[in-house]
């Protein structure tokens, strides 16, 4: 019999605590974000009910359906906090804003004009993620430190939104010593971002970690991994 999703989830909680304890840090500064994309109504229920109150989403259509009002999952959207994953098209950031509480995808200045557009009157503001590209060229995201101080001082300017932190994807390979050093690239250009440009909060996420690598990003200084094959099987499965 498949295991449970909340046998996986136990058993992914247990691999946070020990790759924290290896690195000197306390499990509460880890947070465990579940991935639902593509998977059931019935699969982020199962989540909530083993604790998770977390989640992501690639897709801003798919993200209604499930955590909106009248979505399949609504009855869960008050406790949970939901965050954009994937790409964002600037014709849906009026509707992301309106859903998320954080856009994590925040790859391009375009991007940060369109969201502060949207939220300029928002008593709370929407935070924001800006994405580091460490990866394979064809990734999203800014390509250097200095983009990144620009993209910062540009969501600055609206007051609708709220710099959160950064978040990357790591190359995919077998090479440890890359995924951990593009890890370390994002740790030092949060660093950077922290001295320049002072925020509520000092730049506090590092999303950074999936299924495959999130222990050595915890090594690295990890504040959030996003998970989803370790917690809900291989698609289809």
């Amino acid at each position: 019999m498949a295991d449970s999703i909340a046998a996986r989830i136990e058993r992914v909680q247990e691999r946070i605590h020990t790759a924290c304890a290896r690195c000197g840090r306390t499990r509460e500064e880890v947070s465990l974000m579940a991935v639902t994309k593509f998977q059931s109504p019935q699969d982020v229920q199962a989540a909530w009910d083993a604790g998770i109150r977390l989640f992501g989403e690639s897709r801003v259509q798919e993200a209604e359906a499930k955590f909106s009002a009248d979505g399949s999952v609504s009855g869960i959207r008050a406790g949970s906090e939901l965050h954009l994953i994937g790409s964002l098209q600037r014709n849906k950031a009026k509707a992301a804003a309106a859903l998320f509480d954080c856009v994590q995808s925040v790859d391009r200045e375009s991007l940060i004009d369109t969201l502060g557009n949207s939220t300029i009157a928002w008593e709370r503001p929407l935070m924001l993620l800006l994405e580091y590209r460490t990866g394979e060229e064809t990734k999203a995201g800014f390509q250097s430190h200095d983009s990144l101080f620009r993209a910062a001082e540009r969501a600055m300017a609206f007051p609708g939104l709220a710099l959160a932190g950064l978040m990357t994807m790591a190359p995919f390979t077998d090479d440890t010593a890359a995924v951990r050093a593009a890890f370390r690239d994002l740790a030092a250009a949060r660093d950077g971002l922290a001295r320049r440009f002072p925020v509520a909060g000092g730049w506090r996420c590092l999303s950074m970690g999936m299924s495959g690598d999130f222990e050595i990003a915890i090594e690295e200084g990890s504040t959030m991994v996003r998970i989803g094959t370790a917690l809900f099987g291989e698609r289809g499965a």
